[in-house]
C-alpha cells in the first residue's frame, strides 16, 4: 500500500500539523501498516486496532511528551509506538534486540510508565499528578485504561484515592466491551455532549456562584440542582459509579469518531479535578477476522492476512492443552474439583473445562488477588479449586497465597503456566521467580514436571494431596509427543534417577530435565559420564536421594529456569547443609537480572541454560574449579 501521511509522522508534533480529515486518512493507513506488520511477525493485534483513533486524538490534543500519557498494559499501545518515533523499527517488536511489545521507559520519553500487567495506569497517573503538584508544574496527566483492565481491583483503589485527593487527572476508559458494558442510548450521547461543552460548564459555574450569594435559599437551590443533575446522570449514563468515586464523568462517546473525540478532549483538557472520559471502541476494528473473533486475534503469531488464520506448525499439543484436558478428566472423577482463572481461559487451557463442564469453570476477571481468596473460600467448604494463573501474574497475589491459603492450610491447587522464560513478551511476563517466592511459604508443595505425562500425574497428585496448598509450574511450549498414559499419583517429595553416571550428577527440575539429559549426551562425547536426576519436587526436596547421591559424587550441579537466588539450587544447598554432606555444588539458573525479550531458544542460549551451555558449565566446573577435597560451595552461572 502507498501511504500519503504515515511516513511523514515521526513524532506527535508532526501529527498536530494535520487536519481532522487528514487524521482520518492516517488512521486507515496505520491500520493497514499494523495488519501488514503483525501478520508477518505476530503480536497483540486486536486491542491496538481498536485504539487507532483514540491514540491519534490523544497525541493530537495533548502536548506529549510534556503532557504525560500513561497506558495500561501495552496491548493498546502499538499505535502510540508507531507515531512516537518507532515506526521504522516497529517490525522488530517483541523480537530479540527489537523494541518491546509493552510500554518501556528506557525505550522512549513518550513511555511515561512501563506496563506489562494490567490495572496499573490509574495508580501511576495519580502518583505523577501528585508529584507534578509538588513541583508546581502545569502539565496534564492522562491515564488510558481498557481491554479488561477495569476488572482489576487496583484500578478502583486508585480511583477512590484520586477522588479524595482531587488532583487534576484525566482518565480515559477505552471500553472495547472487554471490560464494562456501556449504556449507549441516544439520550446518553446527547447528555454527554452537553456536559462537556464550554457553554454548559460556564453556565453551571455561574449558577453555582450566584446561588452561593443567596444564603440558605441558595443552599436549597444547590441541593435540588445537585439531586437533579446526579439523578439525570444516574439514569442516562453508566457513570454513577465513577461519580460516586469523586470523578466527573463524560461519555460514552464513539471512540472511532476522531472528530468527536478530538473535540471532547479539547473541551475537557482544561477542566479541573479528576475526570473520566468514557469512549467505546471495537476490538479488532477495521479487520474483519479480528472483529469476528476478538479473543482469537488478541495476541497472535504470524497469520494469513486475508483469512486471519494463524500459521501453526504441526506437532505435539501444547502443555497448556495437556493440562486443560487433564483437568477435565480429574474434574469428571471428582465432583469437588473446580477451575478458576483470572481472565485467561484460553491462555491457561481452562477454556476446555469451560466448554466441557461449564458449571465448574470460573473466570474472575483481571483480579488475581480476588481469584486466590475466592479459591480459599471454596476450599473452606471442601471444594478443591484449581487456580490456573500465569507464573508472572500470580506474583500479584503473593499476600493472598500466604494470608488466605497457606496460614489456614487450605487445599488450593495453583497451576502456573509460563514458568521460566516465555519469549517475546519479555521481563514483565517471564516466570522467573515462582520457585523462589513459593518455596519460602510454609506448607507449600511445589512440583515441576519433566514432560506431559508427568504433568498429568502431578495434577492428580496435587488434587489428592489434601494437607495444604500445592503448586505445579510448567513452561510455555509444546509437549514432547509421548503416548498418553493413565494418571498415577507420585509420592510427595520423591525424585527419580533418569540416567546413571559416575563423574558428576546433574539435578534438574521441570523443563531443565530435558536440557540436562541432552547436556549429558554432549558431556559423554567429552568422556564425562553424567548422572541426571529429575527431582520433580522443589519443595519438599528429596533429602534421602540427596544424601545417597552426595555420598557418591564430588561434583553436584543444579539446573533451573528460575532466578538463582532462593530457588531450587538454594533448596539443594540448604538440604546438603542440614545433612552435613561435603560436596562441591554448581548452581545454574537465571541470573540476578531481568531478561529481555526474544524467542525462548535465544534467551536460554543467552543465559547458558541450553544443553550445550549446561554442558560447557559442567566441564568448566569439573576441570577448572574442581579439587580433590570435598567442601560445599556455591558457584553461580
Amino acid at each position: 500500500m502507498e501511504y500519503n501521511y504515515l511516513y511523514s509522522i515521526n513524532s506527535p508534533e508532526d501529527l498536530r500539523k494535520l487536519s481532522l480529515n487528514e487524521l482520518k486518512v492516517l488512521a486507515q493507513e496505520i491500520r493497514e501498516f499494523l495488519i501488514d506488520t503483525i501478520s508477518q511477525i505476530g503480536g497483540h493485534l486486536g486491542a491496538s486496532l481498536g485504539s487507532v483513533e483514540l491514540t491519534l486524538a490523544l497525541h493530537y490534543v495533548f502536548n506529549t511528551p510534556e503532557d504525560q500519557l500513561i497506558w495500561d498494559v501495552g496491548h493498546q499501545g502499538y499505535i502510540h509506538k508507531i507515531i512516537t518515533g518507532r515506526r521504522d523499527v516497529f517490525k522488530t517488536i517483541r523480537q530479540y534486540h527489537g523494541i518491546s511489545g509493552f510500554l518501556k521507559r528506557s525505550e522512549s520519553p513518550y513511555d511515561v510508565f512501563g506496563a506489562g500487567h494490567a490495572s496499573t495506569s490509574l495508580s501511576a497517573a495519580l502518583g505523577v499528578a501528585t508529584a507534578r503538584d509538588f513541583m508546581n508544574e502545569k502539565f496534564k496527566v492522562v491515564a488510558v485504561i481498557g481491554d479488561g483492565a477495569m476488572t482489576g481491583g487496583m484500578a478502583y483503589e486508585a480511583m477512590n484515592n484520586a477522588g479524595l485527593l482531587k488532583k487534576d487527572l484525566i482518565v480515559v476508559l477505552n471500553d472495547n466491551r472487554m471490560s464494562i458494558a456501556p449504556n449507549v442510548w441516544a439520550i446518553s450521547n446527547y447528555f454527554s455532549s452537553l456536559t462537556v461543552t464550554g457553554a454548559y460548564n460556564k453556565f453551571k459555574s455561574n449558577v453555582w456562584d450566584l446561588t452561593g450569594k443567596l444564603d440558605s435559599v441558595g443552599d436549597r437551590i444547590r441541593k435540588v440542582a445537585g439531586r437533579l443533575e446526579s439523578g439525570m446522570k444516574a439514569v442516562v449514563t453508566p457513570g454513577m459509579l465513577f461519580e460516586a468515586l469523586g470523578f466527573r464523568y463524560f461519555g460514552p462517546f464513539n471512540g472511532h469518531n476522531i472528530s468527536q473525540i478530538v473535540t471532547i478532549f479539547k473541551e475537557v483538557k482544561d477542566l479541573k479535578g479528576p475526570l473520566l472520559v468514557h469512549v467505546t471502541t471495537e476490538k479488532g476494528k477495521g479487520y474483519l477476522p479480528a472483529e469476528e473473533d476478538k479473543q482469537k486475534l488478541h495476541g497472535v503469531v504470524a497469520f494469513d492476512k486475508v483469512t486471519g488464520e494463524q500459521f501453526k506448525k504441526d506437532g505435539p499439543p501444547s502443555l497448556t492443552r495437556v493440562f486443560g484436558e487433564a483437568l477435565v478428566e480429574v474434574a469428571k472423577r471428582n465432583d469437588k474439583v473446580v477451575g478458576v482463572t483470572a481472565a485467561m481461559p484460553d491462555g491457561t487451557g481452562l477454556n476446555i473445562l469451560q466448554k466441557e463442564l461449564p458449571t465448574k469453570f470460573f473466570d474472575v476477571g483481571i483480579a488475581e488477588q480476588h481469584a486466590v481468596t475466592f479459591c480459599a473460600g471454596m476450599a473452606t467448604q471442601g471444594y478443591i479449586p484449581v487456580a490456573a494463573i500465569y507464573s508472572t501474574f500470580l506474583q500479584r497475589a503473593f499476600d493472598q497465597i500466604i494470608h488466605d491459603v497457606a496460614i489456614q492450610h487450605l487445599h488450593v491447587v495453583f497451576v502456573l503456566d509460563r514458568g521460566g522464560l516465555v519469549g517475546a513478551d519479555g521481563p514483565t511476563h517471564h516466570g522467573s521467580f515462582d520457585l523462589a517466592y513459593l518455596r519460602l511459604i510454609p506448607g507449600m508443595v511445589i512440583m515441576a514436571p519433566k514432560d506431559e505425562n508427568e504433568l498429568r500425574d502431578m495434577l492428580l497428585t496435587a488434587v489428592n494431596h489434601t494437607e495444604g496448598p500445592v503448586a505445579i509450574r510448567y513452561p510455555r511450549g509444546n509437549a514432547l509427543g509421548l503416548p498418553k498414559t493413565a494418571m498415577r499419583e507420585i509420592p510427595i517429595g520423591k525424585g527419580e534417577i533418569l540416567r546413571k553416571g559416575s563423574d558428576v550428577v546433574i539435578l534438574a527440575a521441570g523443563l531443565m530435565v530435558q536440557h540436562s539429559l541432552k547436556a549429558a549426551e554432549v558431556l559423554e562425547k567429552e568422556g564425562i559420564h553424567a548422572e541426571v536426576v529429575n527431582m520433580r519436587f522443589v519443595k519438599p526436596i528429596d533429602s534421602e536421594l540427596l544424601d545417597e547421591i552426595s555420598g557418591r559424587f564430588d561434583h553436584l550441579v543444579t539446573v533451573e529456569d528460575n532466578t538463582i537466588r532462593g530457588g531450587f539450587g538454594s533448596a539443594v544447598l540448604e538440604t546438603l547443609q542440614e545433612l552435613h554432606e561435603p560436596v562441591r555444588v554448581l548452581n545454574l539458573g537465571l541470573p540476578d537480572s531481568f531478561i529481555e525479550h526474544g524467542t525462548p531458544q535465544q534467551l536460554y542460549e543467552l543465559v547458558g541454560l541450553h544443553p550445550e551451555g549446561i554442558a560447557n558449565s559442567v566441564l568448566h566446573f569439573i576441570n577448572v574449579e574442581g579439587t580433590s577435597s570435598k567442601e560445599t560451595v556455591l558457584v553461580s552461572r
